[in-house]
């Protein structure tokens, strides 16, 4: 049995959740039952817990390493940005 809620999201959520639905040929209820059922099936401590797609953690391949650029001033990038502009 399904049961109303009223919900209030920002406008622009709103219209990305609504084209993503209409994308994907669901309705933007059920997309959001979707949503709260993922949420909820599992006990997660907080929403930083809750994975950020269930695809990423099937095309991970080992541990990540993040890597650092040097860091350069100011100046090296101002000129870097102008001579790339000739």
């Amino acid at each position: 049995m399904d049961a109303k809620l009223t919900l209030s999201f920002n406008q622009e959520v709103v219209t990305k959740a609504k084209k993503y639905a209409a994308d994907n040929n669901i309705s933007l209820s059920r997309l959001i039952e979707h949503l709260l059922t993922q949420v909820t099936s599992t006990q997660y401590k907080s929403l930083e817990d809750f994975p950020v797609a269930d695809w990423v953690n099937m095309v991970a391949e080992g541990e990540v390493e993040y890597k650092r650029a040097p860091k350069t001033s100011r100046k090296s990038n101002k000129d870097e940005f102008f001579s790339s502009k000739k």
